[in-house]
């Protein structure tokens, strides 16, 4: 399959306008079929470096209030409708065994968020899960990590110490870690204890980092470690963010993250718009950079991730509203994604693009006007409306 486009963003040093992008797939009926994309943007398919897929239920869980740190909220967070709601489906017995029926098609919610945005990676921080856990998704759920949920609360949820998880990652796989989250003593704690521990390396990824200090952020850069920025979330609990132009002075690897729909943004196309509205003196480029380059360096991820040629097997191919690649993400929709492959499957998009492919067309729902998606987030939907007895909207669902 040839697809010829408006430009292709192989990555963010390297646009070529009035590409032809040859997709590489051992599913394609011809492989020398041709459209004709020329309103349209080819990019990487990019990557959520931090969500908890079991938490993406709705509305946001607050009582619009501002929270000296997110352990209060935590507790908080328990008594509100939206997580009271949730629980009428799931309630969290403490072992977070993901793979349990109901708490998986939770789950599944999470990663048709990523999914719809144009993810084909989203790490989850949660506690390690069953190897099923991270097999047959249409995305890539980051299997190969260790985590510690946070300094200030512990591994709460389940994993061992600080120290003992990094030690499992033998340098080799990302240590993920909240970091900070927080404006009071308590946050601002965290970073000395870090240091202490030996736990600042160049395989760590800091998660929020809103109490780090420039100097603090100096140190991190010259670790190597990176941080995953999640403004939304922050704006929204602590009333305050990563102080991400220090980040960028002095050449942290920053990442961009959605956090949870009870606290962030419905997916990763509104994080990074939201990114830009509160900091847009910060270019395009550089968010892009967070969700490609930047989070395939801080998830060790491989090779094919972050990056595309005109000869790729996976594709993120997007209306286009402005003739800038990069300010074009700040007018998409959902709707506007006219194709996504991952691995030379076609994952989501227009249905055209799918009739080249030898699929099993059961394996796909079909909604809208001509839309296809990989699975059948339908079932999940009606399963919890069944269970509900109503209609639950989700607004990170285009059906």
């Amino acid at each position: 399959m040839k697809i010829k486009v408006d430009s292709c963003v192989c990555n963010p040093e390297k646009i070529i306008k009035g590409a032809n992008i040859r997709i590489k797939s051992s599913l394609l009926k011809d492989k020398n079929i041709q459209f004709d994309c020329s309103n349209s943007i080819a990019y990487p398919p990019f990557i959520n470096s931090h969500d908890h897929l079991i938490s993406n239920w709705y509305p946001k869980a607050g009582f619009g209030k501002i929270y000296p740190n997110v352990n209060i909220w935590v507790e908080d967070m328990k008594k509100t409708d939206s997580f009271l709601e949730r629980n009428k489906i799931w309630i969290n017995d403490g072992s977070f065994d993901l793979t349990e029926k109901i708490a998986n098609q939770i789950a599944s919610l999470g990663i048709y968020k990523n999914l719809f945005s144009g993810c084909a990676v989203v790490q989850d921080h949660i506690p390690k899960q069953k190897p099923i856990y991270y097999k047959d998704n249409p995305i890539n759920i980051l299997e190969n990590y260790a985590q510690h949920h946070s300094l200030s609360m512990g591994n709460w949820w389940g994993g061992e110490s600080a120290e003992e998880e990094y030690t499992k990652t033998n340098g080799s796989v990302p240590f993920i870690m909240h970091l900070g989250e927080g404006t009071d003593e308590l946050s601002r704690e965290c970073f000395p204890k870090l240091k202490e521990l030996k736990l600042l390396k160049s395989n760590t990824l800091l998660i929020h980092g809103i109490a780090l200090t420039k100097d603090q952020i100096k140190a991190c850069a010259m670790a190597g470690t990176s941080i995953c920025w999640c403004p939304n979330s922050n704006y929204y609990l602590i009333g305050k963010t990563l102080d991400i132009d220090a980040c960028l002075e002095y050449g942290v690897n920053v990442v961009l993250g959605t956090d949870s729909t009870m606290s962030g943004s419905i997916n990763l196309l509104e994080e990074l718009k939201f990114a830009h509205h509160k900091f847009p003196h910060i270019p395009m480029k550089q968010i892009f950079k967070m969700i490609t380059t930047n989070a395939a360096k801080a998830l060790m991820l491989p090779e094919e991730y972050g990056a595309i040629s005109n000869n790729t097997s996976n594709l993120l191919l997007i209306k286009k509203h402005d003739p800038d690649p990069f300010r074009n993400l700040l007018q998409v929709q959902m709707e506007d994604i006219e194709l996504l492959i991952h691995q030379g499957t076609p994952i989501y998009g227009d249905v055209k693009f799918l009739n080249e492919f030898i699929v099993n067309k059961d394996d796909y729902y079909f909604y809208g006007n001509n839309r296809f998606v990989l699975g059948h987030p339908e079932n999940i939907t009606d399963s919890i409306n069944q269970r509900l007895g109503y209609k639950k909207d989700f607004p990170f669902l285009p059906f």
